[in-house]
């Protein structure tokens, strides 16, 4: 996966600690990966399609710990203060990890494809990159990637200094991105009526 070598360990970081202001009605948030998809948390579903890909799962989450406890991985919280975002579940699952590599998913993202480490794996052992991220369509999925744990220290750096946004920090390493057939393997549920949509779809 590197100038180094390929790595076959992978830790999967399952991202739950966001706010989740678009699901809840008043804007003041809710665990989303806690909301219930045919009869199951969200994050179940995203645990289950990730799980067999990777060789160990961490759960990042700030908030209802012990609820997130129950699927059986050990459940982190943000090192940085103050929900910073998808990043900081990347730098606490990236300081936890005991493998070379991390690869995020979301755990409003219950359809991430059954290949999604395995081709993130070849184009970052193709190109010698530390980083591989996903382009699925014309879109950049930023928080689906797979990540070289050194590069903890440079991105302790760029949260400290307040810097946010994913893909900027990405471009500073040289990341690869890695085309996906199917943009739909993506979607995230963000409200209480695209849960109600993918919930009728699913029956």
């Amino acid at each position: 996966m590197s100038a180094s070598g390929p790595s076959t360990a992978v830790t999967g970081i399952v991202l739950a600690g966001g706010l989740g202001r678009r699901m809840s009605a008043d804007g003041s948030g809710i665990d989303k990966g806690l909301q219930p998809l045919a009869g199951r948390p969200m994050v179940a579903h995203v645990i289950e399609r990730l799980a067999p890909q990777v060789d160990a799962i961490l759960v990042n989450a700030n908030r209802n710990v012990a609820a997130y406890r129950q699927f059986g991985y050990p459940v982190l919280s943000d090192v940085i203060p103050g929900f910073a975002g998808p990043l900081a579940g990347l730098h606490a699952g990236m300081l936890a990890a005991t493998t070379a590599w991390v690869v995020t998913a979301p755990c409003d993202s219950p359809y991430l494809p059954h290949d999604l480490v395995a081709r993130l794996a070849a184009a970052a052992a193709a190109a010698s990159a530390p980083i591989a991220v996903v382009r699925a369509g014309d879109r950049l999925q930023p928080v689906f990637a797979l990540v070289e744990c050194s590069l903890s220290a440079s991105l302790a750096g760029y949260l400290a200094d307040g810097n946010r946004k994913i893909d900027l920090w990405y471009r500073q390493h040289a990341a690869v991105e890695v085309e996906f057939p199917d943009p739909a393997a993506f979607r995230n549920i963000n409200t209480r009526d695209e849960l109600a949509r993918y919930e009728q779809g699913l029956r």
